[in-house]
């Protein structure tokens, strides 16, 4: 475990990916496996939220942005996306002091106008209570989707070419990336996908396209230290080339 190799380098903090993003997958799974409604799985994740924030600043981590509802999950049984709305604003409330008390800023990334006047006032209250907080960076992906996050970012870019403020010649990269969610955050190091599936999901496309992929069995509301360390050891254990070869990124 991480944990118990903390004084070695493969431990050291400049190792550990800064910005960790996580599909929390398995709920519904998790539930069903209990004979117990989907809806509570969803209830007990809650937990592993808590459990992931607290690891991820033991470790000193920038970022962690966790994939709460999809663009696509509307398409779940009316019944369950009502109670997913009302968790939402449930734990918005409750959690909200507890992120400021511990030095966290929550920010709530997606197209956050679908959802309900009083859902959107909650959202803005808790980002303006923990704004000042030094700590980690905690992004809720709510409404998102990657394919989502660059059309809004080639939307603007389009305004600002139209308006005179930009020349097409000028469009690259970096430009597209200031328009997109979390532009002010290092791009995701570790993707980590819980519940045994092996796909991302339309999920930050562009944030991740060189983050390392660790996909766990283990069923989100069980995903505890021990699970979330092992992830990270297996990130620590990998060597991260962007498009070297190893001698190069092994040469002094």
């Amino acid at each position: 475990m991480l944990s118990s190799r903390d004084s070695s380098p493969a431990a050291s903090a400049e190792s550990l990916p800064r910005h960790i993003a996580v599909i929390m997958d398995g709920n519904g799974r998790w539930a069903e496996s209990k004979g117990r409604p989907r809806f509570a799985g969803h209830r007990a994740g809650v937990k592993a939220v808590r459990e992931a924030v607290r690891v991820c600043r033991k470790h000193g981590i920038k970022a962690l942005t966790l994939f709460a509802f999809s663009s696509e999950n509307w398409r779940r049984p009316e019944r369950e996306v009502a109670l997913l709305m009302r968790l939402f604003m449930t734990v918005l409330s409750r959690e909200v002091k507890l992120l400021k008390s511990n030095d966290v800023r929550l920010k709530v990334v997606g197209d956050v106008s679908a959802f309900s006047e009083d859902l959107q006032q909650r959202i803005r209250k808790a980002e303006a209570m923990t704004a000042d907080c030094q700590g980690l960076v905690l992004n809720v992906a709510a409404n998102y989707g990657g394919r989502w996050d660059m059309m809004q970012a080639a939307r603007r870019v389009a305004q600002e070419v139209k308006q005179g403020h930009l020349d097409m010649e000028q469009i690259c990269e970096d430009t597209i990336s200031r328009y997109l969610t979390m532009a002010d955050l290092p791009e995701v190091d570790l993707l980590v996908r819980t519940g045994g599936e092996h796909r991302i999901s339309n999920f930050i496309l562009w944030q991740a396209a060189y983050a390392e992929l660790v996909f766990s069995p283990v069923l989100w509301p069980d995903f505890d230290e021990r699970a979330l360390e092992s992830c990270l050891d297996e990130y620590c254990g990998r060597q991260r080339r962007f498009g070297q070869t190893s001698a190069q990124v092994s040469a002094p």
